[in-house]
C-alpha cells in the first residue's frame, strides 16, 4: 500500500507507529526523507512574524493558497491513500485543494481528511490512520504507552497537591494570537490553566491589554511553524509592549520559547508537549522531564540561538 501524507502530524504518527514503509510522499515541512509532494510559495524565506501574517491575510483575501502540489510527482507515485487536513488552510494544504489536484490522476486515491479539535480527536485520528493502512494493532500499543506517561503526570500532581499555574501560551507574536484547539487540554493535563485560550476552537488575535490584565504566572511563546531560535529573535516585539516588565511571568523569569511541533502539530507527539509544560509549570516535581526535553525550550534569559 502506498500512502501520501499531506500534513506533518500524520507523517509524525506514521513514523511513531512504525508504518513508514508505506509512506511514499510528504510535504516540505515533514521531518522525512520521502519525496516532497506539497510545497509552499513562501518556503525557505526568512520572513518576520508580521510579514508572514500580512502574506497570509493577502492570500486569503485574494482566494489564493499558500501551497501547491507537484502533480507530476504525485502522478508518478500514484498513491492508494492520501491523508489531508481540514483544520487550518493557513498551516497546511486542505482537502478541497487536494481534491482538485487529483482530478487528473489516472488512479484516484482515497482521500482521508483529518479534523482534530481536541486532544481526544488527535488520538482518534491516529487510530484512523492505522486502520486505513491495515495496522490497527500498532496504534493501540502506542496509545497504551502514551496514556501511561500522561497518567504519571496527573498522579504526581495529585499526590503533591500541586496548585494550578495561571499560564498563557501564544501561538503567534505579531500580531499576538492565543492558543486553541487541543493546546488548552495539554495545558490542563500539565497542571496549568489558560483562561485566554479557546479550547476546541481556532486561535484568535488577542489584545495586549487583556494579557496585562490577566497577568499570567507562566508565559510560553510557541509561534506556529517557527523554530525556537527564530522566535527568540523577535522577543523585542513583546519587550516593547506597555506593562511587559510588570507581568508576573517576566518578573519571575518564567517566560519560555518552546518547540511549536509539540503543540501546533496535532500528532501523538503532543504528549511530549504535555511533559514539557508540566516541567515548566512545576519544575520541582518534574526535574527529569525538564532534562529530557531540554532541547525543546529556551528561557527568555537564555542566549539567542544563531
Amino acid at each position: 500500500m502506498k500512502v501520501c501524507s499531506f500534513l506533518p502530524a500524520a507523517t509524525e504518527m506514521i513514523y511513531q507507529m512504525g508504518l513508514e514503509k508505506h509512506l511514499c510522499g510528504v510535504t516540505f515541512e515533514c521531518r522525512s526523507d520521502r519525496p516532497k509532494v506539497v510545497r509552499s510559495h513562501i518556503e525557505g524565506n526568512n520572513y518576520s512574524s508580521s510579514e508572514i501574517d500580512k502574506i497570509v491575510s493577502q492570500s486569503k483575501a485574494q482566494g489564493r493558497s499558500l501551497y501547491y502540489i507537484d502533480e507530476d510527482l504525485l502522478q508518478k507515485i500514484s498513491p492508494d491513500i492520501i491523508f489531508t487536513q481540514d483544520v487550518c488552510d493557513v498551516c497546511q494544504i486542505d482537502t478541497a485543494y487536494v481534491q482538485r489536484a487529483i482530478y487528473k490522476l489516472k488512479k484516484q486515491p482515497q482521500l482521508i481528511p483529518l479534523f482534530p479539535k481536541n486532544l481526544d480527536d488527535v488520538f482518534d485520528n491516529a487510530i484512523t490512520i492505522a486502520k486505513a493502512i491495515g495496522k490497527e494493532e500498532n496504534i493501540y500499543r502506542l496509545l497504551a504507552s502514551l496514556t501511561k506517561r500522561t497518567d504519571n503526570i496527573i498522579d504526581t500532581l495529585r499526590a503533591n497537591k500541586a496548585p494550578l499555574r495561571k499560564v498563557m501560551l501564544m501561538e503567534w507574536m505579531e500580531p499576538i494570537y492565543n492558543c486553541g484547539h487541543w493546546i488548552p487540554y495539554q495545558i490542563a493535563q500539565a497542571g496549568g490553566v489558560d483562561m485566554l485560550s479557546n479550547p476546541s476552537g481556532y486561535s484568535i488575535k488577542i489584545d495586549w491589554d487583556k494579557i496585562v490584565l490577566y497577568n499570567p504566572e507562566v508565559l510560553v511563546v510557541s509561534p506556529c511553524g517557527l523554530e525556537i531560535g527564530r522566535a527568540q529573535k523577535e522577543v523585542y516585539v513583546l519587550e516593547h509592549m506597555p506593562g511587559w516588565h510588570d507581568l508576573k511571568a517576566v518578573k519571575n523569569n518564567e517566560v519560555y520559547f518552546a518547540d511549536s511541533n509539540l503543540f501546533t502539530c496535532p500528532s501523538t507527539k503532543l504528549v511530549d508537549g504535555i511533559e514539557l509544560l508540566a516541567a515548566l509549570f512545576h519544575p520541582a516535581l518534574f526535574e527529569n522531564l525538564k532534562e529530557q526535553h531540554s532541547a525543546s525550550f529556551k528561557n527568555i534569559s537564555d542566549k539567542i540561538i544563531a
